[in-house]
């Protein structure tokens, strides 16, 4: 494939991005020269523990940092060829829920709970293509029957639905307006495991029908694989691993914390007394050590490992920040 080609289905491209939280008395390191691209069409999986900077990548990309508090400080977000860094608030507003939306982690939080369903769909409606209240009723009918919700349910309150029936809501807002690209915000970690099972084959089987992008964002490895086509690796508000899908599960050279998050998964085919957990926090973003993220707590670290920042090193379509690769890749990109 070649590099027009690339550029051609590129959605979302996003370079040496760099995002810190500002208080009175510190400053908070959230996300540290982050690159990556999407292209038309695919998904991304970005995982990584509680505080790795995942969600704080995807307000940055929805321009919703807290005002005064959250900070772009570097780099860029360019979404059909357009920086949303630099686009005035009015700008943003035509582009969430139209072009670019959001599921959020917690749908108790999402939803209004004194508005019924229609009313909360048809305000996203309303507010981006549908000026007949007849026209988006008759959308907001169209799709609840899409994430499986009957229409005559719409006039009912949130409270009135399960948990997994106000995360199809949530979804079904998400895609009222058919945005280009979708950020899913671990939309399955507060059901259980039969729920998260239908709401990801729902939307993967959504995902297709509409051709959405979508990013991923998740801690848990067995999501990813069901879903996404590409995976990114966060730490401490770096990716320092991301490739394909194959590349990630079936290749051969992994960065130590992606070993480790795969040693915090069950495996059923294997007889284990205990899972290999990864040991220790992961360290404070507002003082963050030198060198690699990870070294305190990586079973292989080296001297170098506690004095030098790595390069990325490339193998074809997967890439790995890490000093044990320093030999036998075939690029290797020095960008900080």
């Amino acid at each position: 494939m070649t590099d027009n080609v690339i550029k051609e289905n590129e959605l979302l491209k996003i370079k040496n991005l760099s995002v810190e939280y500002r208080t009175d008395e510190t400053v908070y390191h959230a996300v540290n020269n982050m690159s990556l691209e999407i292209g038309q069409g695919e998904t991304l999986g970005l995982v990584g523990e509680t505080g790795a900077g995942k969600t704080t990548l995807a307000l940055s990309i929805m321009g919703l940092l807290p005002k005064d508090i959250g900070l772009v400080t570097e780099g860029e977000i360019v979404f059909n060829q357009r920086d949303i860094c630099k686009l005035p608030e009015p700008e943003l507003q035509k582009l969430r829920g139209s072009k670019i939306s959001m599921i959020f982690q917690d749908p108790m939080t999402s939803l209004n709970p004194l508005m019924t369903v229609e009313k909360q769909i048809m305000e996203v409606l309303q507010v981006h293509n549908y000026h007949s209240n007849e026209d988006a009723s008759n959308r907001v009918d169209e799709i609840l029957q899409l994430v499986g919700i009957q229409p005559s349910r719409k006039v009912e309150y949130p409270h009135q639905f399960s948990g997994g029936m106000k995360q199809r809501v949530v979804i079904a807002m998400a895609l009222a307006c058919e945005p280009t690209l979708l950020i899913a915000d671990e939309p399955t970690t507060a059901l259980d495991v039969t729920i998260q099972a239908q709401i990801l084959a729902m939307m993967n089987d959504l995902k297709q029908k509409l051709q959405t992008s979508m990013i991923m964002i998740t801690h848990d490895l067995g999501i990813v694989a069901m879903i996404c086509d590409k995976v990114a690796i966060v730490y401490s508000g770096e990716i320092i691993e991301k490739g394909t899908v194959e590349d990630i599960y079936s290749g051969s050279n992994h960065h130590p914390y992606t070993v480790g998050l795969f040693g915090s998964i069950p495996d059923l085919t294997k007889k284990t007394k205990r899972l290999s957990p990864i040991a220790g926090l992961m360290p404070d973003s507002a003082d963050l050590p030198k060198g690699c993220k990870f070294h305190d707590r990586c079973p292989q670290a080296m001297e170098i490992c506690r004095k030098q920042e790595p390069d990325i090193y490339i193998y074809g379509t997967h890439s790995i920040k890490c000093h044990l690769y320093a030999e036998g890749s075939e690029n290797i990109e020095t960008n900080y």
